[in-house]
């Protein structure tokens, strides 16, 4: 019996033990950037700079950083490496506009934690200014638009509303640019074309101005060619015909000068 409880608290001491090593042990390192501990956005707008610190949590040892824009990774000095790392993102811009940097553990780089730039901005609108078309041709007018939030967009011309007709508008929309077509267009399509967007920030509007051209006479080309071969063959019938003039003359001067011999 006595050898029996001995066992049993041989057994509790050694799962003991066990139970105070685990913490040590299976404890996981976690990064946190700028306080935060899970992926998140930041806000910001063009022309600042955003500074993102990684730091590490809960290591029992050194731990090295590493740092990622998008899939290229950022050279870091040697003294900004260890447990703790930071970037400085400068001139921030449009095109940072979705960005992610991510920080990882170098010895484990399943652990790690990203940070999303959200750059806001008004809308950026481009497109070309002046088109002409000749009446009766179809024409596209294309305005280019960047916007964080996405701009809500509409036609305007001639500083009213433009009044879509069937089978002669046709507007396609992406996030990235409004298109207007117009098919087989008229005089009446002359004029000015807005393109305006509409954001929570601002409102900006861009003009194209299209000219309709009076269609280009077309020369049917069968009676250019029928009177081009009338004047060929009436220059070559004239010289047939001057040439044997110029044969007859011939002819009797030869005859002349044989009657003077005799």
């Amino acid at each position: 019996m006595a050898w029996k409880t001995s066992s049993l608290m041989q057994m509790y001491r050694f799962l003991l033990l066990v139970i105070l090593s685990l913490p040590h042990e299976m404890t996981s390192s976690v990064l946190t950037v700028n306080g935060k501990t899970e992926n998140y956005i930041l806000d910001t707008v063009p022309g600042l700079e955003e500074s993102l610190n990684c730091a590490v949590q809960n290591h029992t040892r050194e731990e090295e950083l590493l740092w990622y824009r998008e899939d290229g990774r950022v050279d870091l000095k040697s003294g900004n490496k260890i447990n703790s790392s930071s970037v400085c993102v400068t001139s921030i811009s449009e095109n940072d506009n979705g960005i992610t940097f991510t920080c990882k553990l170098r010895r484990n780089q399943s652990t790690s934690i990203s940070v999303v730039l959200n750059v806001i901005f008004p809308p950026l609108l481009s497109g070309n200014d002046f088109q002409t078309a000749e009446e009766g041709s179809d024409v596209k007018l294309v305005c280019n638009v960047k916007s964080n939030p996405q701009a809500q967009m509409m036609w305007h011309k001639n500083s009213g509303f433009l009044n879509l007709e069937k089978n002669h508008h046709q507007i396609q929309q992406t996030s990235e640019y409004l298109q207007l077509s117009i098919t087989k267009v008229k005089k009446s399509d002359n004029g000015t074309y807005s393109c305006i967007a509409n954001s929570l920030i601002e409102t900006k509007t861009k003009d194209f101005h299209l000219i309709v051209k009076d269609k280009a006479s077309s020369v049917p080309i069968e009676p250019v060619i029928a009177a081009c071969i009338v004047v060929f063959l009436t220059l070559l019938f004239g010289l047939i015909a001057r040439r044997k003039r110029m044969m007859k003359l011939c002819v009797k001067d030869k005859d002349l000068q044989s009657r003077t011999a005799l």
